[in-house]
């Protein structure tokens, strides 16, 4: 089975490419996909239904071409992983946790201990919270080919 990772959350650090190293470097039966990770063509998403005045508006709009996607690659994919950074509130990446949990789609979280306490309900519906990519690549080692680590 070639299993579908669906990437979430914070785009400031390079986790995402670190996970799928790891992934190659172990010859792991993945595929990955991910939330738009250009901040400015994730904003602008929208503009093509035309100029908005109104900020709220534009926002409105360019979310829900975005959550074409993302609602997409969830329904889709075998595995989430959401990133929550510690620099900026990441709440596409806890609505996206959430929206794994009311879609039964297994996820897990990768953050530092220093935001256990704010993630808590988002954490207590993953089925396993990581503090490194490195943690997750054992994690992927272990659930695509059924091998102690």
């Amino acid at each position: 089975m070639n299993w579908t990772i669906y990437l979430s959350g914070e785009i400031h650090t390079n986790w995402r490419e670190q996970i799928m190293a790891g992934a190659k470097t172990n010859k792991l039966p993945v595929s990955f996909t991910s939330a738009v990770t250009d901040h400015e063509a994730s904003d602008a998403a929208g503009d093509v239904l035309g100029d908005e005045n109104d900020d709220y508006w534009r926002d409105h709009k360019s979310s829900k071409v975005n959550a074409i996607r993302t609602k997409t690659l969830i329904e889709n994919c075998d595995l989430a992983i959401v990133r929550f950074g510690d620099k900026y509130k990441q709440w596409n990446a806890a609505f996206e946790a959430g929206l794994c949990a009311a879609m039964d789609t297994p996820y897990i979280t990768l953050h530092d201990e220093s935001i256990i306490h704010p993630l808590k309900e988002v954490d207590a519906a993953a089925m396993a919270w990581a503090k490194t990519p490195e943690e997750i690549v054992e994690i992927l080692k272990y659930v695509t080919t059924a091998k102690a680590v």
